[in-house]
């Protein structure tokens, strides 16, 4: 079936009624604990923890990458990342001599023949509008090509802004207000002119994607509060290393790569720039919600927030050569995690664990909390199904409807396990590629230098500070040959040898 034809049957079997709107408000670089309803004390986010009382909040939601483009891709398509064979960020970091193997080189940009879910419901009659962040692809492959009325930016299709602060230079987004501010701006105009169609609203935020800069007014008064907490206890920073790794130890003073290809993650939330980010998107999200009740929406609008990855403890060295200032840390390392190990980067939890809360009124639950796993490709037959349209398992078969957890957040998911596939080297502490796995409370990595195995049980260790495969080698073996198995049926694209290789770093 052609995706024109599908588009077509879409569009003749759409009822009369009104149609709910949607709107999704993907955050960057957001991890887990970034905000107060999900534990954080020092973050200020009143308006996203209030959206978790009114709604129902996932302990468990995954990105399907930890970094930006191949989970924005699977959000649009409800297909994994390795289906798609866009498996890194667009458009991706060089090869170094230090690895053993070669970045796989994906996709780079949203391929044309996929059925995004701005392409469906714009099919149904919806008015559709992206609104920031794309970082899926340059023109021809733009928002407008894949189902988006309203582009804004756009002159914009990387992933990281000049400055969060005016002049923005982005076109569409003149004036002299911070980023954020300008974004919701744009945002609130979409919502007010298509009040009577229903609409998608994709504002997918720079924030808080490095550089870390906030509201000079945040930033002032987070100052002011952290200068009135007591001491902090415990280590700031620990060393995280490369579990694939045969490098002897080195000296690990400053803020680098050090030669045995350890890094140190930040394990404190005490960044003033990066908290008056995360407030300048709880007030983005306010401004939203209010002008949704003030166009009597409330009851008939689809909220779901959510994180492209998780958080950025560890400092961004796409230059492996980088020396971080020991003045400059808070514009290098964004936040912490804990207690999830890792970051942005990371297949531990700290690197795909994910902040997700989704208001459905029609659901009727408030302040629910579900414990389910689940991932971003099942945004997409949510949406479907809370909209009352039919599902494309063709398109979207990667996913599940998360409706079911919506209106009984007991209710259990017939999924057998959660899938990752990252076949490059991180640029957040040159991870080596690797795969992971979660089925149950279990969760299995597998890295692709040596073969090296780590298992956890996260039921009893979110932290994934217990390595069980020599306890369970079994259990390991199994979820290996699991993820093996998915890979084929994927065709998913593994990393060569690096004819370049030298056995040591940089």
């Amino acid at each position: 079936m052609t995706k024109t034809f599908l588009l077509l049957f879409l569009a003749a079997s759409v009822q009369a009624d009104r149609l709910p709107n949607v709107v999704l408000f993907l955050v960057d670089d957001l991890g887990w604990r970034d905000t107060g309803c999900y534990g954080s004390s020092f973050h200020q986010t009143p308006r996203i923890d209030r959206l978790a009382e009114e709604g129902v909040r996932f302990t468990d939601a995954y990105a399907a990458c930890h970094v930006c483009s191949p989970t924005r891709a699977s959000i649009l398509t409800g297909k994994y990342p390795a289906r798609l064979g866009l498996t890194d960020w667009i458009t991706g970091r060089r090869d170094f001599p230090f690895q053993r193997l070669r970045n796989v080189r994906g996709a780079q940009s949203l391929p044309f023949e996929e059925t995004t879910l701005a392409e469906t419901l714009r099919a149904a009659g919806y008015r559709t509008a992206a609104i920031g962040k794309w970082h899926l692809g340059r023109p021809p492959s733009g928002p407008a090509a894949h189902g988006f009325e309203v582009d804004i930016p756009s002159n914009h299709w990387g992933g990281t802004p000049r400055s969060h602060h005016p002049p923005l230079r982005l076109e569409g987004l003149e004036g002299d207000r911070y980023l954020a501010d300008r974004l919701t701006d744009e945002a609130l105009r979409f919502m007010e002119g298509n009040s009577q169609h229903p609409f998608f609203l994709y504002l997918s935020h720079f924030a808080v994607h490095d550089p870390i800069q906030g509201p000079p007014e945040l930033v002032r008064e987070y100052r002011r509060r952290l200068g009135e907490l007591p001491r902090a206890k415990g280590e700031t920073y620990v060393l995280e290393g490369n579990p694939d790794g045969q490098l002897p130890p080195a000296d690990h003073e400053g803020y680098r790569v050090f030669a045995d290809r350890t890094v140190k993650v930040r394990q404190r939330q005490d960044n003033p720039e990066f908290a008056a980010m995360v407030e300048a998107v709880d007030r983005s999200l306010g401004r939203v919600l209010d002008r949704i009740e003030a166009l009597g929406l409330e009851d008939d609008t689809l909220v779901i927030f959510f994180s492209d990855n998780g958080g950025m403890s560890a400092a961004n060295f796409g230059n492996p050569k980088r020396v971080v200032d020991p003045d400059a840390l808070d514009q290098a390392y964004s936040t912490s995690n804990l207690p999830l190990r890792g970051a942005k980067g990371w297949l531990y939890e700290g690197g795909i664990r994910v902040p997700l809360v989704i208001r459905w009124p029609r659901a009727g639950r408030n302040g629910a909390v579900c414990s389910q796993p689940v991932i971003s490709t099942d945004l997409y037959p949510t949406v479907l199904e809370a909209a009352g349209l039919p599902f494309m398992p063709e398109q979207h078969r990667d996913g599940t409807s998360l409706l079911p957890l919506l209106k009984r957040p007991e209710t259990l998911l017939e999924r057998v396990a959660i899938f990752w596939h990252f076949p490059h080297y991180s640029n957040h502490g040159m991870q080596s590629p690797a795969g992971a796995v979660r089925s149950g409370p279990w969760k299995l990595l597998e890295y692709f230098e040596n073969g090296t195995l780590q298992l956890f049980h996260l039921g009893e260790d979110i932290g994934e500070s217990r390595d069980l495969a020599a306890v369970h080698p079994r259990r390991a073996c199994r979820l290996q040959a699991r993820l093996q198995a998915w890979r084929e049926s994927l065709g998913a694209v593994m990393p060569a040898p690096n004819p370049d290789w030298r056995p040591r770093f940089p």
